[in-house]
C-alpha cells in the first residue's frame, strides 16, 4: 500500500488507518537547548531543491517550509509544464489553495513568491529537462535537496513509470553530485517497496533487479516490447509502482558513498490532521477515496483479512517527521541514512474498527446525492465477495445505466464499478498480507526534541481523536473534493433518510420474492411456511 494512490479506482490499498507515526515525550535537555527551536537554525540561510512540490505531499512540505522555516533563503521547486500550463501559473494555482490561506494571510503572496524560484523542467526527461543557466544556478546554490517527484499510479506502464521513478532519481543524483555546497539529499521512497520483507527494518535493501539495466532496457525497447515483458520483469512484486522505488532506493544506496543521501519511507499519506486545515487533501487517494466511495453507497463489499491492519500516516506528521530526520542529520550529526516514517508499531487498528467508525461518521456527515443507503462490509471469503460484488455492484449498476439511457443521460455507473474492481485488484493484494515496521531511529530523533520542538513539529498522536480526524476528513472532502458546502448537509441528511426506507423496503421486497418463488417450487416450503404462519398466529391469539 504505498505512499500515495490516486482516483477512486486507486487503489483502496490505502484504507483509512489514521494514526500517526510517532509518539514519545520530548528529551531532557539543557536549559540553553531547550529554548532553541533548532529545527528553524537547522534551515536558517538554507536554500532548498523541492521536486515533487505539485503532488498532495509535495505542496504540504511546501505550506510547512513557508508558514514554520520563514528564515529559509529559498526554495527551488522544479515544476514541468502541465495540459498548457507553465512553471509559474502552476505555482500561483498550488499557492491559491486552500492550503496555503493561513501562510499568505501571515506573510503575504508577494513574500512567498519571492521566497520561491521556479525552474522550469521535468524529472522524467534526460538531463531533467533543465536549461544549461538553471542547472549552473542549482548547482552553486543548493543546500538541501528534497526529492519526491515520481508517478504513485499503481497500474502505470513500466516504461513510464522507470522513466520517471527510476531515473529520475538516478539523474538528481548526479545533479546532486555537482552541487558545491550540498548538506543532504533526502530521497522520499516508501515503507511499501520491498514487499518480501514482512518486517521492514531502517536499513537498505538489494534491488529486485540491477537499475542501471532496467533503466537502459525501457529506454531502447518499443513501449510494447516492455508492457509485454512487465509480468517477467516484475517478478514477484505486484505493480510498476513498487518496483520502481525499489530500484530508486538502491541508485541512493549506490550514491551514499560519495554524497551525504538519506532515504525517507513515509507508509500510506493520508489527509492533514491538524495543521494548518484539518482533513485537507487534493485527490481522492486511498481513505478519502473509499470514505466516498462507501459514502455514495457505490461500494458495499472488499475481500479483506478483517483483522489485519495497515500502516497510514497524515500529511502533517509526515512532513514534521521529515524536518526532524533533516535536523538529526545536519543539526546533531547523526549519520543514520534511513528512517521508516511509520506508524504501526505504536498503533494498530484492524479494518473492522476502521470500516465501522467509517459508516457513523458518513451517517453523520452524508455526501449529496448519494445513489443508495451507506452498508456493505468485509468479506473473509472470496466467493462471497464475487458473489455481492454481482448482486450489488454490477447488477445495480446495469439496472441505474439503463434508467439513465432511458432519461437521455450517459450512462456511467458501469464504467465506475469496472475501475472500482481493478482498484481491488490492487487492494486486496495489500489488504490480505500484513507488514510490520521498525521505526527506532524515528524515535531516537523524536527523544531529541525540546518541549518547543515538541509542539511545533509533533510527531505523536498521544492527543488524536479518531472519530474527530475522520469527520475532518469527510467534510474536507465534501468541501475540497466534491464542491459539496456546509449549506448543503440538511438536505444530504434529508436525502439520507430517504435512502435508508428505500432500502429497507427493497430488502423486504426481495425476501418475500424469496419465499414467494421457494414456495411456488417446492410443495414442502409450502407446507412449512403455512404450518409456520399457523403456529405464529395461535401464539399471539392466546
Amino acid at each position: 500500500m504505498p505512499n500515495a494512490f490516486r482516483e477512486v479506482n486507486s487503489y483502496f490499498s490505502d484504507l483509512i488507518e489514521i494514526i500517526p507515526s510517532i509518539t514519545m515525550e520530548p528529551g531532557k535537555t539543557d536549559d540553553v537547548e531547550a529554548q532553541k527551536d533548532r529545527i528553524v537554525e537547522t534551515f536558517a540561510g538554507r536554500k532548498i531543491m523541492l521536486t515533487g512540490g505539485t503532488g498532495f505531499l509535495g505542496k504540504v512540505i511546501l505550506e510547512k517550509f513557508l508558514r514554520c522555516l520563514p528564515e529559509i533563503a529559498q526554495i527551488y521547486m522544479l515544476i514541468r509544464i502541465k495540459k498548457g500550463k507553465d512553471s509559474k501559473q502552476r505555482l500561483v494555482e498550488i499557492l491559491n489553495s486552500p492550503l496555503f490561506e493561513q501562510v499568505k494571510a501571515e506573510r503575504g503572496m508577494a513574500a512567498l513568491e519571492k521566497t520561491i524560484t521556479v525552474v522550469s523542467g521535468d524529472v522524467s526527461q534526460l538531463g531533467l529537462g533543465l536549461s544549461p543557466e538553471d542547472r549552473k544556478m542549482l548547482c552553486e546554490n543548493v543546500n538541501i535537496v528534497y526529492h519526491g517527484a515520481a508517478t504513485v499510479r499503481f497500474d502505470e506502464l513500466l516504461k513510464t513509470a522507470v522513466l520517471l521513478n527510476t531515473r529520475g532519481t538516478k539523474q538528481m543524483l548526479e545533479l546532486a553530485k555537482e552541487m558545491k555546497n550540498l548538506l543532504l539529499f533526502v530521497h522520499i521512497s516508501t515503507a511499501y517497496c520491498h514487499l518480501e520483507e514482512k518486517v521492514l527494518y531502517e536499513k537498505t535493501y538489494p534491488p529486485p533487479a540491477d537499475p542501471h539495466k532496467v533503466i537502459k532496457c525501457v529506454e531502447w525497447m518499443d513501449d510494447d516490447v516492455v508492457e509485454a515483458m512487465t509480468d517477467k520483469i516484475l517478478g514477484k512484486l505486484p505493480n510498476t509502482y513498487a518496483f520502481t522505488k525499489a530500484l530508486s532506493e538502491g541508485l541512493v544506496e549506490e550514491s551514499m558513498a560519495h554524497i551525504p543521501a538519506m532515504i525517507l519511507r513515509p507508509s500510506v499519506v493520508i489527509p492533514v490532521w491538524k495543521d494548518p486545515l484539518p482533513g485537507w487533501t487534493d485527490n481522492i487517494n486511498g481513505p478519502t477515496g473509499l470514505l466516498i466511495g462507501a459514502g455514495k453507497g457505490v461500494i458495499r463489499t472488499m475481500y479483506c483479512n478483517e483483522n489485519g491492519y495497515a500502516d497510514y500516516l497524515p500529511a502533517d506528521i509526515a512532513v514534521n517527521a521529515i524536518l526532524l530526520c533533516t535536523c538529526n542529520f545536519i543539526y546533531f550529526k547523526d549519520e543514520k541514512r534511513v528512517y521508516n516514517l511509520t506508524s504501526s508499531s505504536e498503533f494498530k487498528v484492524p479494518w473492522t474498527e476502521i470500516i465501522e467508525r467509517g459508516r457513523k461518521i458518513t451517517q453523520r456527515v452524508p455526501l449529496n446525492g448519494i445513489l443508495w443507503y451507506p452498508g456493505g462490509s468485509m468479506k473473509k471469503s472470496r466467493l462471497l465477495h464475487n458473489i455481492c460484488v454481482l448482486l450489488f455492484h454490477m447488477i445495480p449498476a446495469y439496472f441505474i445505466d439503463a434508467l439513465l439511457f432511458l432519461l437521455g443521460y450517459k450512462p456511467i455507473m458501469c464504467r465506475i464499478h469496472r475501475r472500482i474492481n481493478k482498484g481491488f485488484e490492487v487492494f486486496e493484494y495489500y489488504a490480505n498480507r500484513q507488514w510490520d515496521f521498525d521505526n527506532s531511529s524515528v524515535i531516537d530523533a523524536r527523544r531529541k526534541m525540546n518541549s518547543i520542538e515538541y509542539k511545533k513539529y509533533q510527531v505523536h498522536g498521544d492527543d488524536m481523536d479518531k472519530d474527530e480526524y475522520f469527520e475532518a476528513c469527510i467534510r474536507a472532502a465534501r468541501i475540497y473534493i466534491l464542491n459539496e458546502t456546509p449549506d448543503t448537509l440538511p438536505a444530504a441528511r434529508r436525502h439520507l433518510r430517504v435512502m435508508y426506507w428505500v432500502d429497507v423496503f427493497t430488502k423486504i421486497f426481495f425476501f418475500l420474492l424469496l419465499i414467494y418463488v421457494l414456495a411456488s417450487w417446492s410443495e414442502s416450503f409450502r407446507t412449512l411456511l403455512t404450518d409456520s404462519a399457523t403456529y405464529v398466529l395461535k401464539t399471539i391469539m392466546k
